[in-house]
């Protein structure tokens, strides 16, 4: 799950971590309001920036200076309701509802902190790199070695001669060490304690006078730990999302919406990963990743089959199934459900394999509709991309 750059720099504050003062704001009056309380409280300038979940705001156009209230508020006014494209966004861009209206800090150095697991490793990396304010994918794949990294024993926590090694390696002046290394430490626990997946600050500043800030911050959290954290749910933000992966979330099924044009419902995450590769593999291309997990009802395949119709890309569809405990009777009358329900036109494969398989084939048989029905995975691929090589 992501959120926003206030959240996130809402929760870093509370570890300890440094960032600029500013607020949220909705519309006009309320961004006009938190300019004028920055300014009264001496600030020389106040930055606007469009809280969308994208990357690449700045060159889009949404991230503005402004040195008095009234440009504060005029920049505001502009900004909400703008639909902002990024490298990230797509063409169609996001259209801006918020705005974080914070203090602009004296930069000295930009530089970057960031913190995943490497699950190569099976650990936490704690990254840091002097080339901060850059796209960090671009430094990485251009100068690798421009990218510090700390593997962090699981347990034990980012140790302080660890951060005290990057904060050394990035160049800090020595008077800056100390609290470099509460900086990092606070990171990382705040990683850590929120089942963070991703925390990345760009740029991690130092200022003119030796301070040291999260100038912009992002936190994705693991969805398979919010269980622990209602705190977090809260946060969610579902205008930023996918509609479909918001409906497909009300009904505990795991969607992700891809580029291509076959639609892929199976059960398992596994099984749909090998799905999508042999589908590929098969000349073709998934328009999504659809798991109904191993124990959903009728009901549920009904909803997967009706997210699946709604993406106007897929011109097929696989149904891929081994049915554990997702018995293949129970799936074929959801698919049948489903089809009638939708009116499908669409050309559906069906590759099932499992419990009462037998039974599930009867069902789609005895239903009255045009399936097509794959013996192996290789076939049903195969079938499904010439179908939506050839469907309307």
């Amino acid at each position: 799950m992501k959120i926003h750059e206030y959240q996130a720099k809402a929760i870093l504050k509370k570890y300890g971590v440094a960032v600029p003062r500013g607020e949220m704001a909705e519309t006009k009056e309320e961004a006009e309001v938190h300019a004028k309380a920055l300014f009264d409280a001496g600030a020389s300038a106040v930055v606007v920036k469009a809280q969308i979940h994208a990357g690449g705001r700045g060159k889009g156009g949404g991230v503005k200076i402004a040195r008095s209230v009234e440009e504060a508020a005029d920049v505001a006014a502009k900004m909400l309701g703008m639909m902002l494209v990024t490298h990230q966004t797509g063409p169609e861009g996001k259209r801006v509802q918020r705005l974080l209206v914070e203090e602009t800090l004296p930069i000295e150095n930009e530089l970057y902190l960031g913190i995943v697991v490497d699950r190569g490793e099976a650990k936490p990396v704690f990254m840091a790199s002097r080339s901060g304010g850059m796209e960090i994918e671009q430094v990485a794949a251009e100068n690798p070695g421009a990218i510090l990294k700390e593997y962090i024993t699981p347990g034990l926590g980012l140790g302080a001669f660890q951060a005290r090694k990057l904060a050394f390696q990035l160049g800090l002046k020595p008077e800056q060490i100390l609290e470099a290394v509460r900086f990092m430490t606070g990171l990382f626990r705040a990683f850590e304690e929120t089942d963070s997946s991703l925390l990345e600050i760009n740029p991690f500043i130092t200022t003119k006078e030796g301070g040291l800030f999260a100038l912009d911050a992002k936190i994705n959290f693991d969805d398979n730990a919010l269980l622990r954290h209602p705190e977090l749910k809260q946060l969610r933000d579902i205008t930023e999302e996918d509609p479909l992966e918001v409906e497909a979330s009300k009904y505990s099924l795991n969607y992700i919406k891809l580029e291509g044009n076959v639609g892929c419902m199976v059960n398992g995450a596994g099984l749909a990963m090998a799905t999508m590769d042999i589908i590929k593999y098969a000349g073709g291309m998934p328009a999504n990743f659809l798991d109904v997990g191993g124990g959903a009802n009728a009901e549920q395949v009904t909803h997967a089959f009706e997210i699946l119709l709604s993406d106007k890309s897929v011109k097929a569809v696989l149904i891929n199934i081994f049915g554990g405990i997702l018995r293949v009777d129970t799936l074929a009358r959801g698919v049948v459900e489903a089809a009638k329900k939708t009116q499908i036109q669409l050309p559906v494969v069906l590759r099932l394999e499992g419990t009462n398989v037998e039974e599930g084939r009867e069902i789609l048989k005895q239903s009255g509709l045009n399936f097509i029905v794959a013996e192996t995975m290789r076939d049903a691929a195969e079938k499904v991309v010439a179908a939506a090589g050839t469907s309307m």
